[in-house]
């Protein structure tokens, strides 16, 4: 059988109710009859078997051999595992934050700073397929919400989020300006050089073409004016409201009002070293994968699992997915008519058996996004029970958005991405667009949280922690949202924009959304380059 018998064998499996392992997949791709082979396998199958494993496959080959001639089938070259007849480039988006990296182009391939090439000469027969061990893998996630939600709606609740966001970023700032609280500063001396940190209570421009940003902390609130002429302006213009800041200068002679001299983000530091797996092993980042909406790329999504079955992809032990698994309803006007699947909870079943073509041994590991059955509100719990019992054939661990998960000593922080609209709405194009989603993610970086702006297009849930800090560098950045293909290094940490699985919708076109569709991301996790693969 050709190639694409990979996920058509895994769909025959998944229509009987079973997820398989990626060597059972080649085993039965290898088979000199693998429609009798799958017939078979599922026949023979134990009654309470959910994943046929290679032990299942081999229990029938007597019957069924695997020809040697037909070893190729399931192992062949790369080249016709991703895009057949697709050879253009993907979009160049991967820069970092002083310059664009070259990029190499290798079709299907498209990558950044890695070989294509790792793992391709090995032999590709199925017996030769290296098996992968459980005991080496390593995953934990930190920072899920679910389950934990405190939150009633009502303002103390609102006022204990930013006062836990202003402890956790002010310390972040205090080993930086020797600060004082608000109401300290109103009592010294005019002339006197201050340092102020507090979220960011206002922002606007003076007659005179200056800035004045009034801070707020836990004491109250002081104003600070930045000069035009003091070289901050490209500073000022990346402010957000309610994030955290510092500003250091000298007190008017009436200490009404403190002179900038100096602003400080909370940022990542410039020396962050980042953690990294003691073997060869990776994680394929994607998002958005919008099943349910008529313009879900089916066999796109197909030509990924199947690749996935191959020995080239051997070394993919971790799904990392970051939001959107379905297209939802009601999420935009008139979406009724764009979508093929109207019931929500039949959407999931569907996406449930397109994720069984996924290889039953690879870890998944799955935050919710705005078009999810959950709250709208940030941070988002992970799914209900019911939910999670139509997606259980996998064991995915589903957890909440934002999360940091850590997968063999590399802490990727997933998020699905809704403030990146915000963030390409109010700061200047060059700094964060649709185009280069990457950028914006630089400014969440910068500023330490991924949802700095309350009240705007981004709905924020109060709760006793503010889970939308981020406290603790993460060495990846895993967004989605924007169907953007984008990614770069800012600081050392790799910011990710994976795209989706979504061709253009009539509601992309009337807000000039031309999305990057059908891309892949792979991240090698013991040097933390990257490669970027198309299926569409």
């Amino acid at each position: 059988m050709p190639l694409e018998s990979n996920a058509r064998i895994a769909k025959e499996l998944a229509r009987h109710g079973y997820n398989a392992e990626r060597e059972a997949i080649t085993l039965l791709a290898s088979a000199s009859d693998s429609a009798v082979a799958v017939e078979s396998v599922v026949d023979h199958a134990p009654d309470d078997t959910l994943r046929i494993t290679s032990d299942h496959v081999r229990a029938v080959t007597n019957d069924h051999p695997v020809s040697d001639t037909d070893t190729n089938a399931s192992g062949g070259d790369a080249t016709d595992s991703g895009s057949r007849s697709t050879h253009e480039s993907p979009p160049t988006r991967n820069s970092d934050e002083s310059a664009s990296a070259a990029s190499t182009t290798q079709s299907p391939v498209e990558m950044e700073g890695s070989s294509s090439d790792r793992g391709s000469d090995s032999d590709n027969t199925a017996d030769s397929a290296p098996h992968h061990d459980p005991d080496l893998r390593e995953l934990a996630v930190g920072n899920d919400m679910t389950g934990r939600s405190t939150g009633t709606g009502e303002y103390a609740d609102f006022v204990r989020t930013f006062r836990d966001r202003y402890e956790r970023l002010s310390k972040v700032l205090r080993g930086r300006v020797n600060h004082r609280p608000a109401e300290a500063i109103a009592e010294m001396p005019g002339g006197s050089d201050a340092a102020m940190i507090g979220l960011v209570n206002d922002v606007r421009s003076t007659k005179s073409g200056h800035w004045l940003v009034e801070l707020e902390d836990t004491t109250g609130t002081f104003p600070a004016l930045i000069m035009k002429d003091k070289g901050l302006a490209d500073l000022v213009d990346e402010i957000l409201m309610d994030e955290c800041l510092a500003v250091e200068g000298t007190l008017a002679d009436d200490s009404g009002i403190l002179f900038a001299d100096s602003l400080h983000f909370p940022d990542v530091p410039r020396t962050h070293r980042t953690g990294a797996a003691d073997r060869h092993v990776q994680a394929a980042l994607i998002s958005d994968v919008h099943v349910g909406s008529d313009e879900f790329m089916a066999d796109a999504w197909s030509r990924f699992t199947d690749w996935l079955h191959t020995p080239e992809a051997e070394p993919i032990e971790y799904l990392l997915l970051a939001g959107d698994m379905v297209e939802g309803v009601g999420v935009y006007p008139d979406q009724d008519e764009e979508l093929e699947i109207v019931d929500i909870y039949e959407q999931y079943e569907v996406f449930a058996e397109h994720l069984k073509e996924v290889p039953a041994d690879t870890e998944i590991v799955m935050i919710p996004g705005n078009h999810d059955a959950v709250r709208l509100a940030e941070p988002q719990p992970g799914f209900n029970d019911e939910i999670r019992s139509i997606m259980d054939v996998h064991d995915a661990q589903i957890v909440s958005n934002p999360a940091t998960v850590t997968v063999e000593g590399v802490d990727v922080l997933m998020y699905h991405g809704v403030s990146l609209d915000e963030v390409i709405a109010e700061l200047p194009e060059e700094k964060a667009s649709y185009d280069e989603p990457h950028k914006a993610m630089y400014q969440l970086l910068k500023k330490r949280h991924v949802a700095p702006q309350f009240g705007g297009h981004t709905r924020v849930a109060p709760e006793e922690r503010d889970y939308l800090v981020i406290e603790d560098v993460p060495d990846v950045f895993h967004t989605g949202h924007v169907h953007k293909l984008g990614w770069g290094k800012y600081h050392n940490v790799l910011a990710v924009n994976s795209g989706c699985w979504q061709a253009q919708t009539d509601f992309q076109k009337s807000v000039n959304i031309d999305p990057d569709a059908g891309y892949a991301p792979i991240l090698d996790l013991d040097t933390l380059e990257m490669t970027v693969r198309k299926f569409a």
